[in-house]
């Protein structure tokens, strides 16, 4: 089953101006629908990989979230990391703040450009990105947490230290105040210590060990569920410490499903042809292809890939709203000539250039369930 974004009510790029709205900031509405009242201290803990689906299959290991009240969002598209974040800081989809995908064209570089890291990909002079793409002219869209800090509340990111001044945090994320933290019980007393500052509080936490753990033996192993035990244990204890007036969201970025069958770009001529460059992730590509090639490009996909992949015109995907109901000017060219999503368990991988990528089990990045539903669970 293929899943439509819901923007603009129910997803992940909602999250956050409804909270606002719960704190009382000013031109902010509860688009969820969230039950908050007497809130006025909000902690978002958002747990990368961990789609509403693969938890509903494996309850048994998260007794605590699965007991909470909950409702069910969507990620946007393409259900990957980067664009998610990126939707939440923003309270925008894709098309609007630009973070279009894990690997994206930008004007003046022929490499890739990978958001998570804020560097070309690949082998190449080296470039500091962060200065010939600044985060914040590359993303000019304000914040949902520099609105925030704008009307008087705390606003803390916690997270991994390499977060801290990122180009990601620094496009999509800023407006916050930067807590570093370096395991899961510093991630609990960092969120509940923020939550204290000030008369209205707002904490984003970041946790990524379940991500990667889908990514390197899969989400559906008995690693991936004992790690989400840890994530329960985890979101218990900082409920436990709540302050009276406070909240706490668990949520996610993507799912995830596990791979059978990838088809290898770099062994397919049928695909290369008319290709300038291949980007996005092996389960949401963007496809640049070379001037006059587009149409010719998309009729060879769709040949070589069948029922399995929905094969989608830059054109077409913009106007059934993957990237949102707004695609800005200046984000148009970032997107691929040509987009290629999964339907089935399937993927475009690449052997050559990203050997590591390629030997992942777990991926994410299309619009099935497994990618695109998250879970949105509420403890006061």
């Amino acid at each position: 089953m293929l899943v439509t974004p819901e923007y603009g009510h129910s997803s992940l790029a909602d999250l956050v101006p409804s909270v606002l709205a719960i704190l009382g900031v000013p031109g902010e509405s509860d688009r969820i629908g969230l039950d908050l009242p007497g809130v006025k201290r909000v902690a978002i803990l958002l747990i990368d990989g961990m789609g509403a689906n693969l938890v509903a299959t494996r309850s048994e290991y998260a007794p605590f979230l699965t007991e909470l009240p909950a409702t069910t969002l969507t990620a946007g598209f393409p259900s990957t990391t980067a664009a998610s974040l990126g939707s939440l800081g923003t309270g925008v989809p894709a098309g609007e703040h630009g973070i279009v995908g894990y690997l994206l064209a930008v004007p003046g570089h022929e490499r890739l450009m990978n958001p998570l890291k804020w560097r070309l990909q690949g082998a190449g002079p080296k470039v500091n990105l962060l200065d010939e793409l600044v985060p914040e002219q590359f993303q000019p869209v304000g914040t949902a947490f520099e609105r925030a800090a704008a009307d008087g509340v705390a606003v803390t990111q916690v997270g991994p230290m390499y977060q801290d001044g990122s180009g990601l945090t620094r496009a999509a994320l800023r407006g916050a105040d930067f807590r570093a933290n370096f395991s899961a019980g510093d991630l609990v007393d960092a969120v509940t210590t923020a939550l204290s500052a000030g008369d209205r509080s707002l904490v984003y936490a970041y946790h990524g060990d379940l991500d990667m753990i889908g990514h390197v033996r899969g989400p559906e192993s008995a690693a991936w569920a004992l790690e989400l035990s840890q994530i329960d244990l985890m979101a218990r204890m900082i409920a436990e410490r709540l302050p009276a007036d406070a909240a706490l969201l668990i949520t996610a970025d993507h799912g995830m499903v596990t791979v059978a069958d990838p088809i290898d770009f770099d062994r397919e001529p049928s695909l290369q042809a008319g290709v300038r460059t291949l980007g996005g992730e092996p389960r949401a590509r963007h496809v640049y292809t070379v001037p006059g090639a587009a149409d010719d490009v998309l009729a060879a996909w769709c040949a070589q890939l069948g029922d399995d992949f929905l094969v989608q015109s830059r054109a077409d995907a913009i106007a059934a709203g993957w990237f949102g109901p707004v695609v800005s000017p200046r984000i148009v060219e970032r997107i691929g000539d040509v987009i290629a999503a999964p339907t089935s368990a399937r993927a475009v991988i690449r052997s050559g250039v990203e050997p590591l990528q390629s030997r992942l089990i777990g991926h994410h990045g299309s619009l099935t369930a497994a990618e695109m539903l998250i879970p949105l669970y509420t403890a006061s």
